[in-house]
């Protein structure tokens, strides 16, 4: 049996509803990558990848020969949108894979678009500028081309932004998440009460970040248990932030369920 599969060759059923601000970080070393994500109701996973001789391999500091992109994300998501329509069954709700790129940018994401290609159908594409939305959105992070990106004229792949490509005039086509990391904006970790400085300063990257179309992601955030990420976590969707980024998949469909 692959790695990433169950015993049937489908994935478990989804216990959680569907959080569109789920991102579960460093997916790919989990025991049952992307699977346990989906039961968990998460819309965004992240995974690294390496490009070795055109062959997608996963691995975060050095890719493993043993587990490939295709068979571990590509295939168990194409299968459940070729049974569902969708990812998730009856509701028209993508799923971000936020790829990592830890080898060379160029050959890496052209070997990333080569291998998306027979996966067409569900993918998000983005044709002359004008993106057609699909169940599976790939957005590259990690090492970026962000000239090639846009220069394509057919693509299924993304950037991911980073705070600093704010007002360049990137169209959201090419770059529709922004991610950063916390600590360089912020020294709060939810100790205690976040302050009203710090709450403007947040409330205020997420309006710009809206404001030019796209979504905000912040890595680096406190993810131990307790009152503390609870505080952090409140913030964080309260102020709007796009995408929360977690190990804990259980804790954080527990507490987004707590405040339905």
């Amino acid at each position: 049996m692959r790695r990433g599969s169950t015993d049937t060759g489908v994935p478990p059923p989804v216990l959680h509803q569907p959080l569109l601000e789920g991102h579960a970080r460093n997916d790919h070393q989990r025991a049952r990558p992307l699977l346990d994500a989906l039961a968990h109701g998460f819309t965004s996973v992240g995974i690294d990848v390496w490009s070795v001789g055109g062959t997608l391999l996963l691995g975060s500091d050095w890719p493993d020969r043993g587990r490939r992109l295709d068979v571990e994300y590509l295939e168990p998501l194409a299968e459940l949108v070729r049974a569902n329509g969708a990812v998730f069954p009856g509701r028209d709700i993508p799923v971000r894979l936020l790829i990592d790129i830890r080898s060379i940018a160029a050959p890496t994401w052209q070997a990333l678009e080569r291998a998306l290609v027979d996966y067409a159908p569900m993918m998000t594409a983005a044709v002359d500028g004008r993106v057609f939305p699909g169940a599976v959105t790939a957005i590259i992070s990690g090492h970026r081309d962000l000239a090639a990106l846009e220069a394509a004229p057919v693509r299924r792949c993304f950037a991911d932004g980073r705070v600093a490509d704010l007002g360049r005039g990137i169209p959201p086509a090419v770059m529709p998440l922004v991610s950063d990391s916390w600590a360089a904006h912020f020294s709060w970790v939810g100790e205690s009460a976040m302050g009203e400085r710090d709450r403007r300063t947040l409330r205020g990257l997420v309006d710009r970040v809206h404001d030019e179309g796209r979504l905000l992601r912040f890595y680096g955030t406190w993810d131990w248990a307790g009152p503390q990420r609870d505080r952090l976590w409140s913030e964080l969707l309260d102020a709007g932030v796009d995408l929360i980024s977690t190990d804990d998949l259980a804790g954080f469909a527990d507490f987004c369920a707590g405040r339905r």
